[in-house]
């Protein structure tokens, strides 16, 4: 992908910006709104999601746009911080489908390695393309039926299935490929 597409709100607006002029600055985050959305949509595990990071993108770059060294490096800082907003909100997805324990608690090593194993997937997720994304979001992570998220997203269930299949292997792989010898390196997904 080609961060540096020419279409982005132009230098000389960047600087003024930078600078503190007020409808420079509106004018910069009307200008990127359209390039952050695209970003959103596709690094986002939900549309909601990167409705949320898009927006949160446009506020930070109102509040910080000061804070950018190079006037042209627009583009691929606004990508960044869509790119962790989206990877911070699967982050919390995946902790809050943690079931809580009434048990003992947790060393702090394992914490510290069950929030490796939740970035991890968060960023095979994200890494996913967006189709197969929906898909295993919707049906893995959020729990609806396969015949629901058939509907949803408008396909056979076929599709829905064959979607889901290539999601969860390349999940699979993204996870198996760094450490392949770790202990429990590999992740079961719920089949039906």
């Amino acid at each position: 992908m080609n961060v540096a597409d020419s279409a982005w709100p132009g230098e000389q607006l960047v600087i003024a910006a930078q600078r503190g002029d007020v409808a420079s600055i509106a004018a910069l985050v009307s200008g990127s709104h359209p390039h952050v959305r695209r970003f959103a949509h596709s690094l986002c595990a939900t549309p909601e999601d990167a409705e949320d990071a898009a927006q949160e993108a446009l506020i930070i770059l109102y509040r910080k746009i000061g804070m950018l060294r190079a006037s042209g490096a627009l583009a691929s800082w606004m990508f960044r911080i869509v790119r962790n907003e989206c990877l911070r909100r699967a982050r919390a997805m995946v902790r809050d489908q943690s079931p809580l324990s009434d048990t003992a608690v947790d060393s702090a090593e394992d914490e510290a390695l069950r929030r490796l194993d939740a970035e991890r997937v968060a960023a095979a997720v994200a890494a996913l393309p967006p189709d197969q994304r929906r898909v295993l979001v919707m049906r893995d992570i959020q729990g609806h039926s396969g015949r629901t998220v058939a509907d949803a997203l408008g396909l056979s269930s076929a599709a829905m299935k064959s979607r889901l299949h290539r999601a969860r292997a390349a999940v699979q792989h993204a996870l198996r490929a760094p450490s392949e010898s770790a202990p429990g390196g590999t992740h079961a997904w719920n089949e039906d």
